[in-house]
C-alpha cells in the first residue's frame, strides 16, 4: 500500500545533476527526496548515476590502473627501477575500480543524510498532477507516491546503440560492458573515436590489447582544437591505437567468441576486421523512456530531450530538467552546475551557468582539456586573435617527471588580450585547466596571468609560458 508525502523539491534521479540539485535545495531549507533506481551488486542502492556507476569514476580507476601498469612495463626503467616478472592480476584491478565506486555511492548516501535528503530506491516517474504540485510515483521493492511542490528531472542518458548491433555486454558492448572486461581482448574494435572510445581504447591497449578504432567523421577530435588534435592523434598512433577516420560502418556480425565488422574505409574501399571484443561508443541519447512525461503533458524536443530555456524551466511551472537530459555538453560538472543553479532559482535567488567557461576533458595519457574558443572557431567568427603555445619538453618539472610530450595554447584577443581559449594535451592536463577557467571567469587577459608568480618547478609554468609566448615573449623556449 503505498503512502502520500510531501516535498518541497522531489529530485528524479540521483546522478551529478540530480545528487547535487537535492543537496543544494535541501541547503537552502526545502524538504527534498531524491528518487534513483541505479542498484549494486547485492541490489541494494548505487546512487551518483552513470558518472560514478559506469562512467567518470570507473574509467579513471581503470585508467589509473593501467598506466601503472604500463609505467611498470616500460617508463620505471628510466627511473632506475627495474621490475621483474611483471604480471597483470585483472580480477583485482577490476576489484579496485569496483571499491571505488562502491565509495562513492556510500559518499552520496552519507551526503544525503548529512543534508536531511529523504532518499528513495526505485524509478522514480511523473503519475499526475496534484493540489500544489505534482504526484510523483516510485516503483521498486517499496513502491511509493509522493507529491511534491517543485520537481527536477535528472534521469541522465544511456549509450547509443548502433542499428542492427544492439548491446549484449559480452562481445558488443557499451561503456558499461567496456569497465567489466574479464580477459584483456587480443584484438579490441571500437567504433567511435570520442571520449568514451579513445579512453576505453586506452586502458585495454596498455594491458596488452590490440586496439583498432574506426570513426566516421574524417578528422580526429573535430571538437578540439586542430593543432591540438593533430598533436594527440601523433601520440596516439605512437602509443600504438590504431585509429582508421571516415570509416562508414556496414554489417556488424557477432559469432560465437568474435564480431565481425564490415566497413568501408576512407578511401571507400571495403574491409572487414575481426574482433574478440567490439565497443560501441557513438554518442549518448536522453533517458527519458518510463518518465511518463505525456501523463502531465511535459514537452520533449524532437531528439528526445526534456525542452528547457535558459533557466532549465520545462514547459510546465514548477518543473525544471538537468544534465544529460538537457541540451549542452553531456558532463557531470555541467550537470552539477545546473543542478545548483535550478536549486537556488527555486529559492528566489539567480543561479547561473556559463556554458563558455565550462572545461572538456579527455583523460587519456597525455590527457586532454580545453575551455572557450578553438582557432577554427574564432577564424569562422571572424575575430581577430593571437595564439600563444609552450612545450611540455621546455618544462623542468615535466622533464622530471619523464612525460614531456604535448603543449599549452592560448588564444587571445587581438584588441583587448582577453583570453578566449585555452587548449592543452600532456601531462596533469585535467588538472591544469582550472587556472584557464578561473582566468576566463574573471575575464583575464594573457599578460595577467603572464605576470602572476607560478612555483617553480611546476607543470602551471607552461600556462604562464604559453601565456608570454601570446605577447611572443616566452622565457624558457
Amino acid at each position: 500500500m503505498s503512502t502520500s508525502k510531501q516535498f518541497d523539491v522531489v529530485v528524479i534521479g540521483a546522478g551529478p545533476g540530480g545528487y547535487i540539485a537535492a543537496i543544494r535545495a535541501a541547503q537552502l531549507g526545502f524538504s527534498v527526496a531524491c528518487i534513483d533506481e541505479w542498484v549494486n551488486a547485492k541490489g541494494g542502492p548505487a546512487p551518483g548515476g552513470t558518472c560514478t556507476n559506469v562512467g567518470c569514476i570507473p574509467s579513471k580507476a581503470l585508467l589509473q590502473s593501467s598506466e601503472h601498469f604500463e609505467h611498470a612495463g616500460h617508463g620505471f626503467k628510466d627511473h632506475g627501477i627495474d621490475v621483474a616478472g611483471l604480471t597483470l592480476n585483472l580480477p583485482q584491478m577490476l576489484k579496485r575500480k569496483d571499491v571505488v565506486v562502491k565509495q562513492n555511492n556510500e559518499g552520496i548516501l552519507f551526503l544525503f543524510k548529512k543534508n536531511k535528503v529523504t532518499f528513495f530506491h526505485g524509478r522514480g516517474a511523473f503519475a499526475g498532477t496534484a493540489v500544489g504540485g505534482y504526484s510523483i510515483s516510485v516503483t521498486g521493492a517499496n513502491a511509493d507516491t509522493l507529491a511534491a511542490k517543485h520537481v527536477i528531472v535528472a534521469t541522465g542518458s544511456n549509450a547509443r546503440e548502433l542499428p542492427g548491433a544492439p548491446f549484449d555486454e559480452k562481445l558488443i558492448l557499451s561503456n558499461s560492458g567496456a569497465l567489466a572486461i574479464d580477459a584483456v581482448p587480443a584484438k579490441l574494435g571500437v567504433i567511435g573515436a570520442g571520449v568514451i572510445g579513445l579512453e576505453m581504447g586506452s586502458v585495454w591497449r596498455r594491458l596488452g590489447a590490440d586496439v583498432t578504432i574506426l570513426e566516421g567523421l574524417p578528422t580526429f577530435l573535430g571538437a578540439v582544437d586542430e593543432q591540438i588534435a593533430k598533436e594527440a592523434h601523433k601520440l596516439f598512433t605512437k602509443q600504438g591505437l590504431k585509429v582508421s577516420l571516415g570509416c562508414k560502418i556496414g554489417q556488424i556480425t557477432p559469432g560465437a567468441n568474435n564480431v565481425t565488422v564490415e566497413y568501408a574505409d576512407a578511401a571507400g574501399a571495403a574491409q572487414t576486421a575481426v574482433f574478440d571484443k567490439l565497443i560501441i561508443s557513438i554518442g549518448r541519447v536522453p533517458n527519458t523512456i518510463g518518465l511518463n512525461a505525456e501523463s502531465v503533458g511535459l514537452k520533449l524536443d524532437e531528439r528526445g530531450f526534456v525542452a528547457v530555456d535558459d533557466d532549465c524551466k520545462t514547459s510546465l511551472p514548477n518543473v525544471w530538467a538537468v544534465g544529460d537530459v538537457v541540451r549542452g555538453p553531456m558532463l557531470a560538472h555541467k550537470a552539477e552546475e545546473e543542478g545548483v543553479a535550478v536549486a537556488e532559482r527555486i529559492a528566489g535567488q539567480h543561479g547561473h551557468v556559463n556554458f563558455n567557461t565550462v572545461p572538456w576533458v579527455i583523460y587519456t595519457s597525455p590527457e586532454i582539456a580545453w575551455v572557450g574558443q578553438t582557432e577554427q572557431q574564432l577564424k569562422a567568427a571572424n575575430v581577430a586573435y593571437k595564439a600563444g603555445t609552450f612545450p611540455f619538453m621546455a618544462n623542468g618539472r615535466a622533464r622530471a617527471l619523464g612525460d614531456t610530450s604535448g603543449m599549452v595554447k592560448v588564444l587571445a584577443d587581438a584588441t583587448t588580450d582577453e583570453i578566449l581559449g585555452v587548449h592543452i594535451v600532456g601531462p596533469m592536463a585535467s588538472e591544469l585547466i582550472s587556472e584557464a577557467v578561473v582566468a576566463m571567469e574573471f575575464r583575464a587577459s594573457s599578460e595577467d596571468i603572464a605576470r602572476i608568480c607560478h612555483a617553480h618547478p611546476s607543470l602551471s609554468e607552461s600556462t604562464k609560458e604559453a601565456m608570454l609566448a601570446v605577447d611572443k615573449r616566452s622565457l624558457n623556449f
